[in-house]
């Protein structure tokens, strides 16, 4: 492998078809396309300033390197990267990708990044403001993930998620087959259009969470005082620890708590209309609007 040191690279392309090729505290200044077309790259303790540095490279560790804020959509139509203890200051990074794991990454600007990426590991990543990443992405582990980001997984699929602190808003919309464990979600009108959602040991704030949902799972969760309105036209099996402020429409399943502040069940109900709500602590539920079809309470 050639081993490049202690440079500086600016223009168009400067190190266009590399291949085998170790940087070693390397600078990319302003221009577009430092590394393009390569394979076989590892690049350490550098720094990249200028636009798109690493489109279409196959095979790449990239590690303790800083990515200011020119480097706007850097890492695009490349497979099989690495990165670890990297700090991400621009926008728009990693779409179109094949297998891509990031360890211990802060990504400052997180807007509109990790589009349409198949095969995704991430590990300790923080991700700061921006809107929709991880929209269209597939087949993703993620474990130790804390974002303020706005619309964060967006019409993804397969995706298991743990340990996460994600404070949003339209999270998790049109997703297929997500597990999240173990995680804090605070946003308004969480899960919408999901399809086999499973949120297991979750803490679930913000109104109108989990509605239009099919086949919903959660099991041990908890919800904030001011969820409301939950479940509205969703297919769901619900084990509630705790109270829930409202639950509204359900069309079919069960769904347990320890307390309910009220259950809504009005003539807008959609078929089958025949989901079971049972209040643990009580012998019977809290009342609701008028129902066509009355729940069912009592202790367990």
């Amino acid at each position: 492998m050639n081993i490049i040191k202690n440079q500086t690279f600016g223009g168009e392309r400067p190190l266009f078809e590399s291949h085998q090729l170790r940087l070693e505290n390397v600078t990319i200044t302003d221009g577009e396309s430092g590394i393009k077309e390569c394979s076989d790259i590892e690049a350490d303790h550098c720094h990249f300033e200028g636009k798109y540095p690493l489109w279409h490279v196959d095979r790449s560790v990239i590690t303790n390197c800083y990515f200011a804020p020119g480097s706007r959509s850097a890492i695009w139509y490349s497979h099989n990267m690495k990165m670890s203890d990297c700090v991400i200051d621009g926008p728009k990074f990693f779409r179109e990708m094949t297998n891509l794991e990031l360890h211990h990454v802060t990504i400052n600007d997180a807007d509109e990044t990790f589009w349409n990426v198949d095969g995704l590991i991430i590990d300790h990543v923080t991700l700061h403001e921006g809107t929709y990443p991880f929209m269209g992405s597939s087949n993703i582990r993620v474990d130790h993930l804390v974002s303020d980001s706005k619309y964060v997984f967006q019409y993804v699929k397969n995706v298991e998620i743990r340990n996460a602190h994600i404070v949003t808003k339209d999270a998790f919309w049109e997703v297929e087959n997500v597990t999240i464990y173990d995680s804090f979600l605070d946003g308004e009108y969480l899960g919408w259009h999901s399809k086999n959602l499973r949120l297991v040991n979750c803490h679930i704030g913000g109104e109108q969470p989990l509605c239009y949902a099919h086949d919903l799972v959660l099991e041990n969760c908890t919800f904030d005082a001011e969820s409301d309105r939950a479940f509205e036209y969703s297919t769901v099996q619900a084990d509630i620890r705790g109270s829930i402020k409202s639950v509204k429409n359900p069309a079919s399943g069960r769904i347990v708590a320890d307390a309910i502040g009220e259950i809504i069940l009005d003539e807008n109900i959609k078929g089958p209309a025949d989901c079971e709500i049972i209040v643990r602590t009580s012998p019977s539920p809290s009342k609701g609007n008028t129902s066509p079809n009355p729940s069912k309470g009592g202790e367990l």
